[in-house]
């Protein structure tokens, strides 16, 4: 089945008077001035504000609801010498987050450890199980990281175990908090912090930032920990904007020029460019390999590796993660493989308008990148469910526009657990209910999926010519970055360009193109580009045939060497302007 043609949205022109206004006080290129004006920024104050991120700029921690209770609580465990259990969740923000906060609570107090709960024997969130093991081993303090916001009988049951508990959190709250001597989330409606999409890393730093203010702990000492902080920002995709984009923008800094021995030896083993790091090779590269060791070991492992001390150590945990990743794209791969052909046959729960496949033997781990997966080539709402201690439990993916969540909560009465986002969501439960499940689900999409919601989309910032990409506009335009939700990396419309004739196929299996692109108005502009996954297009191109194609301005390393290139991200044949 081949993916649908995904439509072109040019947006809106800005407001011509402040483009211009903007393009003559910063010295900047019309296009560049558009996309400022495009992101809300129209003075030069703002533009200086949004190209200079500065530290100063941060939030001050105690403007948290619940932040000097929480900071009440741990400096008495430190001060007592009580037991502190850091728990948090095994994807990469928990364990970056449990990563952060033991880092820096290890250097204050010798009573501490860190539990990471297993994915296949207790699921996600606070366990039942890890709250004994904290009882059986002493711990009077239990601080949460992106997790816990949900959990009021957990908490309940630490409490009957003398053991209190901080929560930190970002995921949005139920009516009813749990009763923990603090709530930590941004997203409680009694919570007035300035920005409320902090990752749940970012809510464990401003945890230990309000403790070393309050201890007179110099901000110095909190810069070594923004390198995990970026890692979980990039792959929990919380939004790039605010207090984020300066927390991104020096753990970007902090990851390249001194990155922890960890992570230095996951950037090793993914073949990235020292000191040329980006969000997207968190994204696609690091992430990936941290959330590979929950997937299919154990999260612990990731926290081993984050925390390492010496150069060995994170090199052999490192290279277990790394198999961990290789085993994990074999099975990601075969499942996808097992999963397509089950909607090609349609051999499965749900296909007209939402996707639902269902497989027991399935690994637990992968189900959600297979869900990606299936969205990418039939773009519907898609559940890929498989079988764990004894319950139906899975991820869903959603398309742009639809609440995926909302449509999960409005069968809750068949479920037995649930938890997500309007665009990605997992849920867990009894096999006999999963065939009404599906057909409400079914039900439930087909009155509420719009056709706008149906076709994917590209959306462009603006027109551009390929003479307008001269070093100085680059060199602006990666004053853009980091970027990431809400700063996404500004995709270009150039149309009427064709290959000079040295275009190939690239790729293990010859999957993406190569070209070096002329734009039929300006011929002494070349410039290459890379189309990941477009290799069907290569014998129109080949014949000499003029295309229109939408892609970011990209800086590509190879060897030490740099130089400008084109990412596609789609292209079609030549036809009207649009």
């Amino acid at each position: 089945m081949a993916p649908k043609q995904r439509k072109w949205i040019l947006r809106d022109v800005a407001d011509s008077d402040k483009v211009a206004q903007l393009s003559a006080e910063l010295g900047v290129d019309s296009v560049l001035a558009t996309l400022l004006v495009q992101r809300g920024i129209t003075t030069f104050e703002q533009a200086r504000a949004f190209f200079r991120p500065d530290l100063s700029s941060l939030h001050d921690p105690f403007l948290m609801k619940d932040m000097d209770r929480a900071v009440d609580r741990l400096e008495e465990a430190v001060a007592k010498g009580q037991k502190i259990l850091i728990y948090g969740d095994y994807d990469v923000d928990g364990t970056t987050a449990v990563s952060l906060v033991y880092s820096f609570l290890s250097k204050y107090t010798s009573h501490l450890d860190f539990y990471i709960p297993d994915r296949y024997d207790e699921g996600y969130g606070v366990s039942i199980k890890g709250i004994d093991w904290a009882a059986e081993n002493g711990f009077s303090l239990i601080i949460t990281l992106d997790c816990g916001i949900k959990a009021i009988d957990k908490v309940r049951h630490a409490a009957s175990k003398g053991i209190d508990v901080i929560i930190c959190d970002h995921h949005l709250p139920e009516e009813e908090l749990p009763a923990a001597v603090a709530v930590l989330d941004p997203k409680r409606e009694d919570c007035h912090y300035p920005f409320d999409d902090l990752s749940g890393c970012g809510v464990g730093f401003k945890l230990v930032q309000a403790y070393a203010q309050r201890k007179g702990i110099p901000f110095e000492e909190l810069t070594p920990l923004l390198d995990l902080l970026v890692v979980s920002i990039a792959s929990d995709l919380v939004s790039v904007v605010g207090e984020n984009r300066v927390l991104a923008h020096y753990g970007l800094k902090q990851l390249n020029e001194n990155p922890r021995k960890g992570l230095q030896a996951i950037i090793s083993l993914s073949n990235l460019e020292p000191m040329h790091v980006t969000i997207d090779d968190i994204v696609f590269k690091i992430g990936p390999r941290i959330n590979a060791a929950g997937r299919m070991e154990t999260g612990r492992l990731a926290v081993d590796l984050l925390t390492a001390k010496d150069d060995r150590r994170a090199a052999v945990i490192a290279a277990e993660i790394n198999d961990n990743n290789n085993e994990r794209k074999n099975i990601d791969r075969e499942i996808t493989r097992e999963a397509l052909e089950m909607v090609t046959r349609g051999d499965c729960l749900a296909w007209k308008d939402a996707t639902i496949v269902y497989n027991p033997s399935w690994n637990k781990g992968v189900v959600g990148i297979v869900a990606s997966r299936l969205v990418e080539a039939f773009y519907k709402p898609t559940f890929v469910l498989t079988k764990s201690n004894g319950f139906v439990t899975g991820s869903a993916r959603s398309v742009r526009g639809f609440d995926l969540y909302d449509s999960i909560e409005r069968q809750a009465d068949l479920l037995e657990n649930f938890g997500g986002h309007m665009y990605a969501a997992g849920l867990t439960l009894r096999e006999e209910n999963l065939p009404e499940f599906a057909r409400r689900i079914e039900e439930y999409v087909g009155s509420h999926l719009t056709a706008d919601m149906s076709t994917p989309v590209v959306d462009v910032d603006a027109r551009l010519d390929f003479s307008q990409i001269t070093p100085k506009f680059f060199r602006i335009l990666k004053q853009f970055q980091p970027f990431g939700p809400g700063n996404m990396a500004p995709v270009f419309l150039t149309e009427n360009v064709y290959d000079d004739g040295n275009g190939r196929k690239v790729g293990p299996a010859g999957q993406h193109l190569k070209l070096e692109l002329i734009q039929e108005s300006q011929p002494y502009h070349q410039i290459s580009a890379i189309g990941f996954n477009m290799a069907a297009s290569f014998d129109h191109i080949r014949s000499g045939n003029p295309v229109d194609i939408c892609y970011s301005v990209v800086e590509n390393y190879y060897r030490g060497a740099a130089t400008l290139q084109l990412r596609l991200k789609d292209l079609r044949e030549r036809e009207e302007p649009i």
